[in-house]
C-alpha cells in the first residue's frame, strides 16, 4: 500500500513536469548584481539601479546610495541634497528619477546606504513600480550607474521585454571619463531574469 502511494505520487510530480520540459519559462523576477571595491575619495562610491519602460520613464528604483538624496548640512548652510553638493553623482538617475521633484520621504524609501565593505550587491524587481503594482506587459530597460570619482562615470544599460524567456539580459556600457584608480569600483554587471 505504502508503495503504492510513493509510486503514485512520483507519477503525478512526473506528468505535471511534462509540459515544462523542452520550454524555458518567462521570466518572474529580474536580478541585478555586480562587484563593488569600495574607493578612497570623497567623489566616489555613488550608485544608483533603476527600470525605465520604453517611453524613458522610471518605473522604480531599486536602490541609490544615501548621499545621492540625504540632506545635508556644512555648518550654518541650509541642508542640501548629495546630488546638488556635488552634481556628477549619478547624474543620469537624477535627471530620469526627476530627484529634484520627490519629497525627502519618496526619496528615503529607495535609499540605502553606501556599503562599508566590499563585495556582491544584488538589486531584485518583481515588475512592480515604485507603489507596488504589477507593471503592464512591454519592454523595459535597466540601469546601473555608478559615480566613480568625480565625473568619472559609468552606465550600465539594457532592454527586455515582460515575454522574454528567463536568462541573461544583454547590456552596453558607456564611460563618461576613464579612471584608471578607481576602475574597479562597479565591475562584472550583471542582469537576470528569473
Amino acid at each position: 500500500m505504502r508503495q503504492t502511494k510513493i509510486f503514485a505520487i512520483l507519477l503525478t510530480v512526473m506528468l505535471l513536469a511534462i509540459p515544462a520540459m523542452g520550454q524555458s519559462k518567462k521570466g518572474k523576477s529580474l536580478e541585478v548584481s555586480f562587484n563593488y571595491q569600495k574607493q578612497a575619495g570623497p567623489g566616489s562610491n555613488q550608485y544608483a539601479v533603476w527600470i525605465e519602460n520604453d517611453k524613458g520613464n522610471v518605473v522604480k528604483t531599486l536602490f541609490v546610495t544615501s548621499f545621492t538624496t540625504k540632506a545635508r548640512a556644512r555648518g550654518n548652510a541650509q541642508p542640501q541634497r548629495g546630488y546638488v553638493l556635488r552634481p556628477t553623482c549619478v547624474p543620469t538617475w537624477v535627471k530620469a528619477s526627476k530627484a529634484s521633484e520627490k519629497t525627502d520621504q519618496q526619496l528615503d524609501a529607495v535609499t540605502g546606504a553606501t556599503p562599508q565593505a566590499s563585495g556582491v550587491q544584488t538589486f531584485t524587481w518583481d515588475f512592480t513600480d515604485q507603489q507596488g503594482k504589477a507593471v503592464p506587459q512591454g519592454t523595459y530597460k535597466v540601469f546601473v550607474e555608478a559615480t566613480l570619482y568625480n565625473n568619472s562615470i559609468i552606465l550600465y544599460s539594457g532592454s527586455f521585454s515582460t515575454k522574454t524567456k528567463a536568462g541573461n539580459i544583454a547590456l552596453t556600457s558607456k564611460l563618461t571619463e576613464p579612471d584608471e584608480q578607481h576602475k574597479n569600483m562597479v565591475t562584472n554587471v550583471k542582469a537576470v531574469l528569473k
